[in-house]
């Protein structure tokens, strides 16, 4: 699974977060190559709600 798989998993719109936010967005990328898609979930849980919130993907 790539780094946009997880985001587009989580709802959250990649291009969005990597336009507003590109070093936050490159950070997450290279922890989530690091580590196990589970793991980076644990690590930013209470992240991830409030970065959905201002990138939420647009169906």
């Amino acid at each position: 699974m790539t780094f946009e798989e997880y985001l587009l998993s989580k709802k959250i719109d990649a291009n969005k977060f990597m336009k507003s936010e590109p070093e936050r967005f490159a950070e997450w990328r290279r922890l989530f190559a690091e580590m196990h898609p589970e793991s980076f979930t644990s690590q930013k849980k209470f992240l991830i709600n409030p970065t959905r919130r201002k990138y939420l993907l647009e169906t």
